[in-house]
């Protein structure tokens, strides 16, 4: 499904114009309207399919766009780049738990069991699902993933997110060649046996239990992980049980659980003193 302005499923409201962050050229700030999620989307096609090789649908290849029909309910953080034509240079798709719940369910449960998750928790807990991250090949510097990650703590602290969670992908399907990688998330990363268990479902199942612990070497492990992976872990995040090979995207997805009290407090310090300097950010 595409969105188009004559969309009935766009959902409007979740299009606020809400200002998140802002550094120098830089603005992080949901979409407005179609026009910048269809911007969004046209960056998406360009990492996912032009520059990663992903497997586009023939509607997809013929529009330039990458789309799904969550796209008409998500909201969309994006950067944009007052300096090139307020081109949209970072997308990050978030859904609401709430939100949800009104349309379907979350994207990742066609991978994961999100049943014991959402079991265990209070019925008015908060979550938020992210997707669909990612920066145009010329801006990615550590610098503009910590502004996109700005904006998406001012998202957080607006509705009170208790927890994020998500689908993160490792570049490839062979699992033998990122067997580091998986076996050291495997090993340190998992979510502790107290909280609720996400695992990949009994189809899709990957074992990430690939090299014995004492035969790892987290250093190198560490240094192998994509970029958005290690961000995650380093900031706090868990990783759900057992990966999934998505060959549409030509990817490993690992499961991203991460309760936002675990958010590095270095890290949420600094973040909060850009917050402060940006300005209100509540809608």
């Amino acid at each position: 499904m595409t969105i188009d302005a004559a969309s009935p499923e766009l959902n409007t409201p979740a299009l606020a114009p809400d200002v998140l962050a802002r550094s120098g050229a830089l603005e992080a700030r949901l979409a407005r309207n179609v026009a910048e999620v269809e911007a969004a989307q046209r960056l998406r096609f360009d990492v996912f399919y032009r520059e990663m090789h992903a497997q586009p649908t023939p509607e997809m290849a013929a529009s330039g766009r990458d789309f799904d029909r969550y796209d008409a309910f998500c909201d969309h953080l994006l950067v944009f780049d007052h300096n090139a034509g307020s081109e949209v240079v970072g997308c990050y798709r978030l859904l609401r738990r709430a939100v949800a719940e009104r349309n379907g369910g979350f994207y990742s449960a066609a991978e994961y069991d999100l049943s014991e998750l959402i079991a265990r928790s209070p019925k008015d807990a908060k979550f938020l699902e992210l997707g669909r991250s990612c920066v145009a090949k010329a801006y990615r510097s550590s610098q503009v993933m910590q502004f996109m990650w700005r904006g998406l703590l001012a998202y957080l602290i607006r509705n009170d997110i208790e927890l994020m969670f998500g689908c993160a992908s490792l570049p490839g399907t062979d699992p033998g060649t990122m067997k580091l990688e998986l076996s050291y998330l495997h090993h340190f990363c998992s979510v502790p046996p107290e909280l609720p268990q996400v695992r990949a479902l009994p189809e899709r199942f990957v074992d990430m239990n690939l090299v014995p612990k004492e035969a790892l070497n987290g250093q190198e492990a560490l240094h192998e992980l994509p970029p958005l992976v290690k961000g995650y872990v380093r900031a706090g995040a868990y990783i759900g049980n057992g990966a999934v090979i998505d060959h549409q995207f030509a990817t490993t997805d690992v499961f991203i659980y991460f309760p936002t009290a675990r958010l590095d407090k270095r890290l949420r310090a600094f973040l909060s003193k850009h917050l402060k300097r940006d300005g209100p950010t509540a809608a």
